[in-house]
């Protein structure tokens, strides 16, 4: 006779273990310690088993018959329940291992080791912002085209418009990453293409334009500001090394400054794209750092100051340009522009002047090694200098012309 809720409810423990049938297998087991577990008796190529379906009142009578039934449907396409179970266990444990987050935090170990500090710091934050608390908890294999677009959506209402295309890629990224260790079998980002807002135009960073050089090298000549400030300035037009370049330069980054082969050694950790780079140094560069040693010789680096990372600021140079009259006309990077302007106009060989500026463009041409053209190189820098001390010569030549 099937059992009734009543009758399951009112069971008690006795001194020994005892079961209770309901219809089709299915009867509870009363321990010793009044548990009452539901179990399922079957046969499975003429084998007796047993299924366990939990524990009353957790899983009530209705629940045990509905989980009876399920497996008695599973039973008739041949398949045996227990072994289904096990499976369906196995696959969540293994989504569980396999989830946006644990992908993507492997992700970024495996290719940290590429990014400079900061620019891996960035990408840290961009994953713990904008992507895992919206699938970080989700099996990556399971994510759908839709979540991703809801998660870089949020982006773009904050008006961030750029940073929701480096999130989407971030998210490719991770989603190649995981098609090529078998955690999930497509990249969805691929579905969204066309999804997402169109960038704003892209806003270059002011770059002096040739005919304003020379008298903004009148401007530098006169500036009454820092003198290690200035002669930082001056290093930066004769080396055109990016800002952070700069300002950690180390005294024992410098090489061979008393002959023709002077060098700057810039390490790849200090890199945007952690690759060793080579400044091949003109006279007049060495004629700086040489003034920079009179000044700033006793310390590790050539531009110290009291900052929390030891070495000027990011803005020291900027305001220096601003000091100057240069604001809006002129950024510190922007010279790196200027500088390449020249260079390309005066028919250097772009492969030099592209490694002079340490761009890496993910082709042949970027995989370089970084003594390759160096003598080539050595000589554009010099040219370089010379046309920088000749802009002096020619600013003269204006004044004159226009009195």
């Amino acid at each position: 006779m099937p059992l009734t809720d009543a009758t399951v409810r009112a069971l008690k423990p006795k001194q020994a273990p005892y079961k209770l049938s309901d219809s089709e297998g299915l009867y509870v087991l009363v321990t010793t310690a009044g548990s009452r577990l539901w179990s399922l008796a079957y046969r499975f190529h003429s084998k007796q088993k047993t299924l366990a379906l939990g524990k009353y009142p957790a899983v009530s009578l209705l629940d045990a018959r509905r989980a009876r039934d399920a497996a008695k449907q599973l039973l008739a396409a041949g398949t045996d329940p227990a072994a289904d179970r096990r499976a369906t266990k196995r696959k969540r444990s293994i989504a569980a291992a396999n989830t946006f987050e644990a992908v993507a935090q492997e992700w970024f170990e495996v290719n940290k080791g590429r990014w400079v500090e900061t620019y891996s710091s960035r990408l840290q934050s961009r994953l713990n912002d904008d992507l895992l608390p919206a699938l970080g908890k989700r099996p990556i294999a399971d994510i759908e085209p839709l979540e991703i677009l809801d998660a870089i959506r949020k982006i773009e209402r904050r008006d961030a418009i750029e940073m929701a295309k480096r999130v989407m890629q971030m998210a490719s990224g991770i989603f190649r990453y995981g098609v090529a260790t078998a955690r999930c079998t497509r990249d969805p980002t691929a579905d969204l293409k066309g999804a997402l807002k169109p960038a704003k135009a892209t806003k270059h960073r002011t770059a002096l334009p040739a005919k304003e050089l020379p008298s903004f090298v009148e401007a530098l000549e006169a500036y009454d500001g820092e003198p290690v400030t200035k002669l930082g300035m001056k290093l930066l037009l004769l080396t055109f090394v990016r800002t952070s370049e700069l300002r950690f330069a180390r005294w024992s980054q410098f090489e061979k400054l008393g002959s023709r082969e002077a060098l700057w050694r810039i390490p790849a950790e200090r890199m945007k794209m952690r690759r060793e780079h080579l400044v091949p140094l003109a006279p007049q560069a060495v004629g700086v750092i040489e003034l920079l040693q009179k000044r700033t010789g006793n310390s590790e680096y050539l531009f110290p100051a009291a900052t929390k990372h030891e070495v000027i600021s990011e803005n020291t140079l900027l305001f220096a340009i601003y000091r100057m009259g240069y604001h809006s006309r002129a950024t510190v990077h922007g010279f790196r522009a200027t500088a390449s302007t020249i260079l390309n106009e005066a028919q250097f060989n772009r492969d030099w002047i592209e490694m002079q500026l340490a761009h890496f463009d993910g082709s042949v041409r970027g995989t370089y090694n970084g003594a390759e053209w160096l003598p080539g190189r050595r000589d554009m820098m010099c040219w370089w200098a010379n046309y920088l001390d000749g802009t002096k010569k020619r600013r003269l030549e204006i004044v004159k012309a226009a009195i």
